[in-house]
C-alpha cells in the first residue's frame, strides 16, 4: 500500500461502511415487522449499503478470509435479494397504470412473492447482526424508523400538461418495435408451461435450461425493446395517449421487471445456494446459506411465478403486437412464378412461411378467388392442390412489403430448390432462413 491510501483503519472503516446496513438489518430482525414496511426506498437503501459494504470487504480480500467470508456473503444475498424484491414491489406499485387484463391471481402471487423474500431478508438479519458482534463491529447508537422509508405511493397525481400523443411517430418505429416482440416472444416460447413445476423438475432445470446468463440476455432484449419504445414512440407515461401503443408496453414493461427479479434470484441461487462442488470454509457457509434460504422457496418463486408469468405475458400480447404491426406496415403485391417442376410441396412451401413469419406481417398468397395465409405452410400446400390443378403457373402475394421482397428473391431462385428438388444454396439476403 502507498501513502495515497487513506489511514482510517479496517477496523473503523469496516464499522462506517456497515453502518446503515446494521440499522437496516435491525429495522427488518423483529419477525412481527409488517410487510407494509419493506417499501421500494427500504429495499434502495438495502442495496445500496450492502453494495457499498461488500465492494470495499471484498477489496480487502474476504471471500478468501475463513474470518469474514460468512459476512461477506450474508452481504452479497441481502444485495441481490433486495434487488428481486425491489423489482417485485415496482411490478405491484405500477400494476394499477399496466393496461392488462385479468391481473387479480398476478397480483397474488406477486404478493406472495414479496411476503418470501421479506421473510428471508428478517431471516437473515439477526444472523447478520450477531456475525458483526462476533467480528467486533460495534452497532450503531440510533435507529431507523417507520418514517425513514415511506411508501412511494400517495392519492395524488401530477397535473397531465404535457401531450404525449405519438403525432410524428414514423411507422417504421413502430413496426420495428412490434416485430421485435414477436421475435423475442417467439424465442421464449419453449421455455412456455402450463403447470406448476414440481421440485424435482426446477432442481433439473436450474442450471442446465433455465439461468441466470440466458435470463439476463432477455432481460437486455426486453431492455432494449422498451427503450426504443420510449426514444422513437411515445415518451410520457401510460395513462393517456395511444392506448394500444401504451398496452403493448404493457406487457413488455411487465416482463422486463420480472426478468430483472429472476436474474438476481438466479444469481442468488447459482452463486450461494447451488452444489458447484467446494469444500471446507466454502461449503459450510453455503450450507448456513441453505439453513437460513430454502433454494426450493427460491426456485418455486423464481420458475413458477417469474418464468410462468414472463410466458403467459409474451404470449398474451403477441396479438396485440400483430394488430400494432398490421395497422402499420406498408402493404403492396408481388406477381411470381411457382416453383418449377414441382410446385408448392413441403420445402417451397415452408420456407415462404418461415419468411412471413420472420417479418411477423399479414401475407396472403391468391390464387384467383382464393385467399391461403402464407404464414401457414398447410395454407400454401393446400394452394399448391388449386395452382396444380388449374394449371396455374403464375401467383399474387398480398400484404407486408418486407416479407414480398423476400418472397420475390426465393421466387428469383426457384424458392431454394432445382427441377428435381434438391436444394440449392440461398442468397445471402435469406441467411435467417438456414
Amino acid at each position: 500500500m502507498n501513502g495515497s491510501y487513506c489511514d482510517i483503519s479496517f477496523a473503523e472503516k469496516v464499522r462506517i461502511f456497515s453502518s446503515d446496513y446494521l440499522k437496516c438489518c435491525a429495522y427488518i430482525s423483529n419477525r412481527q415487522t409488517p410487510d407494509h414496511v419493506f417499501t421500494k426506498k427500504l429495499y434502495s437503501k438495502l442495496i445500496s449499503t450492502s453494495q457499498v459494504l461488500e465492494d470495499f470487504l471484498d477489496f480487502h480480500g474476504a471471500k478468501n478470509s475463513e474470518d469474514w467470508y460468512l459476512y461477506r456473503e450474508l452481504c452479497a444475498s441481502v444485495r441481490h435479494l433486495s434487488l428481486g424484491a425491489y423489482s417485485q414491489k415496482h411490478i405491484l406499485n405500477r400494476l394499477v397504470f399496466y393496461d392488462i387484463p385479468d391481473t387479480d391471481d398476478f397480483r397474488e402471487a406477486g404478493e406472495e412473492t414479496n411476503r418470501s423474500l421479506n421473510t428471508v431478508l428478517r431471516n437473515l438479519s439477526p444472523v447478520i447482526i450477531d456475525e458483526a458482534a462476533r467480528l467486533n463491529i460495534a452497532m450503531p447508537m440510533d435507529a431507523f424508523g417507520p418514517e425513514d422509508f415511506p411508501g412511494i405511493t400517495t392519492g395524488e397525481m401530477l397535473k397531465y400538461d404535457i401531450d404525449d400523443d405519438a403525432k410524428d411517430v414514423q411507422k417504421r418505429n413502430i413496426v420495428k418495435i412490434a416485430n421485435e416482440f414477436l421475435s423475442i416472444a417467439n424465442t421464449f416460447d419453449p421455455l412456455g408451461f402450463y403447470e406448476p413445476y414440481k421440485h424435482e423438475e426446477m432442481i433439473a432445470m436450474v442450471p442446465e435450461k433455465v439461468n441466470e446468463v440466458e435470463i439476463r440476455r432477455f432481460e437486455m432484449l426486453v431492455h432494449n425493446l422498451q427503450s426504443s419504445f420510449d426514444t422513437y414512440v411515445i415518451h410520457g407515461g401510460f395513462r393517456f395517449g395511444d392506448r394500444k401503443l401504451k398496452s403493448l408496453r404493457s406487457y413488455f414493461s411487465v416482463v422486463f421487471h420480472l426478468l430483472q427479479m429472476m436474474g438476481r434470484l438466479l444469481h442468488f441461487y447459482e452463486r450461494h445456494l447451488y452444489e458447484a462442488g467446494y469444500k471446507n470454509t466454502y461449503k459450510r457457509v453455503q450450507d448456513t446459506m441453505t439453513s437460513l434460504v430454502d433454494p426450493m422457496m427460491l426456485l418455486d418463486r423464481t420458475i413458477n411465478y417469474g418464468l410462468y408469468y414472463a410466458c403467459h405475458y409474451l404470449n398474451s400480447g403477441k396479438k396485440m403486437a400483430r394488430d400494432i404491426l398490421n395497422e402499420n406496415i406498408e402493404r403492396s403485391s408481388i406477381i411470381v412464378g411457382i416453383p418449377v417442376k414441382l410446385g408448392f410441396h413441403s420445402r417451397p412451401s415452408l420456407l415462404v412461411a418461415k419468411i412471413v413469419q420472420h417479418f411477423g406481417g399479414h401475407v396472403e398468397l391468391v390464387v384467383g378467388e382464393d385467399r391461403f395465409d402464407a404464414s401457414s405452410v398447410l395454407d400454401i400446400q393446400w394452394a399448391g392442390g388449386k395452382i396444380q390443378k388449374e394449371e396455374i403457373t403464375e401467383v399474387v402475394f398480398e400484404g407486408d412489403s418486407r416479407a414480398l421482397a423476400d418472397i420475390q428473391i426465393l421466387a428469383s431462385v426457384n424458392y431454394g430448390e432445382d427441377t428435381m428438388g434438391k436444394g440449392v444454396p440461398l442468397p445471402s439476403e435469406l441467411s435467417y432462413l438456414k
